[in-house]
């Protein structure tokens, strides 16, 4: 679906912002729910920056991140172009129940919204093996990103249909994939903030003004970031292997987590949208003027990383009313008490209260929202083995 059909009826009186919409879905009643599109862009060369927000329906901090965001760039000359897409999943914003957002799955069927990605390896490779070594990596992007939008096209037309979760995410996929940049802006349920970094691009955590970073394997996990990154990481390996040479496409996306679910913070967001404002100056997105009020870098501060593979869930054996006995982003020693989850069948004697206890040194990111539990519930998600970046 072209989001570029409403542009002409919608267009933004500042002639740099142009605002569209898109219909990622129809409701019962046959309306379609559509979702605003804001580019802005100088027309001068650069980067392609695309910025989603709230695929999960209860994570909506990115989108006053967003709102921050647009309001910065209307005094920044900007290099290429920036797409920004605030609540790009308004399904899972409208799923309520009393005063809680359950958006975080599709309703009918149980989809997580953020796993209804195209990836296929095989296309990848095949079309690697049509590559010659004489072609240049601004000829091989090109026509990579041709093929790959077909593919998605194909996959959005395939005649048994698809789920509600995978359409959705497909029609932001065709925006994302022509992007040099995707920033994908989440949210924990009780989190402090972090940022997911693909392997491979281990030195851009450095351009984030974010403390906490998660370096993920170079593969493909259902997620929009790794939809994005996967298939020119797959193609320049394969070039690679095939020429003996190195190629970089220059494509790199990540998952930010901005805090947590269920909270708007102001302040806290334009902190945010400053934080990508350095990253974007940082690679080239940004033309900053040295007599400008304000000038946008990646902060001085400490770093710390870890490899997803020591990004441990700490469960609880006991069902009951939990206290969270640690914050997100404290540091905890070995053995201090995490949680303590009270009984209520055994109010009345010595098992009425168990604690949780942290099996090494660790910092929690996030707790689960609830102060009820079932035995076998998520608790924490930590660092553990954890590095200065």
């Amino acid at each position: 679906m072209n989001d570029d059909l409403s542009t002409s009826k919608n267009e933004h009186s500042d002639k740099r912002l142009r605002k569209s919409y898109i219909a990622v879905a129809q409701n019962a009643s046959g309306r379609s729910l559509n979702v605003p599109i804001y580019r802005i862009s100088d027309n001068l060369p650069g980067p392609k920056v695309y910025i989603q927000s709230s695929i999960h329906g209860a994570e909506v901090q990115g989108n006053v991140v967003i709102y921050h965001l647009i309001n910065a760039l209307k005094d920044i000359q900007i290099q290429g172009e920036i797409v920004l897409v605030p609540n790009c999943n308004p399904v899972g914003t409208n799923i309520k129940a009393g005063e809680y957002t359950l958006g975080r799955f599709d309703p009918v069927n149980g989809t997580n919204w953020n796993r209804g990605y195209f990836y296929d390896k095989e296309k990848v490779q095949s079309f690697a093996d049509t590559v010659s070594a004489e072609d240049d990596e601004v000829t091989i992007k090109a026509l990579f990103r041709k093929q790959w939008q077909q593919e998605i096209e194909n996959k959005l037309e395939q005649p048994w249909g698809l789920g509600l979760a995978q359409q959705l995410n497909l029609r932001l996929q065709q925006l994302a994939f022509d992007a040099d940049y995707v920033l994908d802006l989440h949210n924990g349920p009780v989190s402090t903030r972090h940022v997911y970094i693909p392997e491979y691009a281990k030195s851009a955590a450095k351009a984030f003004s974010i403390p906490h970073c998660i370096f993920i394997p170079n593969v493909f996990a259902g997620a929009l970031d790794e939809a994005c990154f996967c298939p020119w990481w797959t193609l320049q390996e394969h070039l690679k292997n095939r020429f003996n040479q190195a190629y970089d496409f220059g494509v790199q996306a990540f998952t930010l987590e901005m805090g947590s679910q269920e909270v708007i913070d102001f302040d806290e967001g334009a902190k945010d949208a400053a934080s990508i404002l350095g990253f974007l100056a940082e690679n080239g997105g940004l033309a900053q003027k040295e007599s400008a009020d304000v000038h946008y870098a990646p902060a001085k501060m400490q770093r710390l990383g870890v490899y997803l593979r020591h990004y441990k869930t700490l469960f609880t054996d006991f069902g009951g009313m939990v206290e969270y006995c640690v914050r997100p982003g404290q540091h905890v020693k070995q053995g201090e008490v995490m949680a303590r989850v009270l009984n209520i069948d055994d109010l009345d004697n010595d098992n009425a209260m168990h604690e949780v206890k942290a099996p090494c040194d660790l910092i929690p990111m996030l707790h689960f929202p609830s102060a009820s539990v079932l035995s076998g519930t998520q608790l924490y998600k930590c660092f553990t083995e954890y590095f200065d970046v």
